[in-house]
């Protein structure tokens, strides 16, 4: 389901790795939105980690020579997006992430962590 070739994707996924992120899912967007070719759900523990991961990801992005991601929600961090262009974050705290549940209004049924 997943495009393992995309370099965007990959370092994403790779930089959510690196900062432990929990329960990683991957959307694959193409055919159902214009906003972007895949959208990357996560969590993290606390606030202070979901601001670390959102910050880390856009400063591994910019140095990898994909721009300045545009980032909403920081001040709070319990819901932070990170607009990537082909590739759309979103990090959650996980009380605030079952609250609004992305992945059934994307129509995502596969197992928790599938990327």
């Amino acid at each position: 389901m997943v495009d393992s070739d995309d370099p965007l994707l990959a370092l994403v996924m790779q930089s959510l790795d690196d900062d432990q992120a929990q329960d990683l899912v991957t959307i694959d967007l193409e055919g159902k939105s214009s906003i972007a070719d895949f959208m990357v759900i996560a969590s993290g523990r606390s606030t202070r980690q979901v601001a670390a991961m959102a910050q880390k990801l856009g400063e591994r992005l910019k140095q990898n020579g994909f721009g300045a991601p545009r980032i909403e929600g920081l001040p709070a961090a319990d819901w932070v997006l990170v607009d990537a262009g082909g590739v759309v974050v979103h990090l959650f705290r996980p009380e605030v992430r079952t609250f609004y549940n992305l992945e059934r209004m994307w129509g995502f049924d596969g197992p928790s962590g599938a990327a």
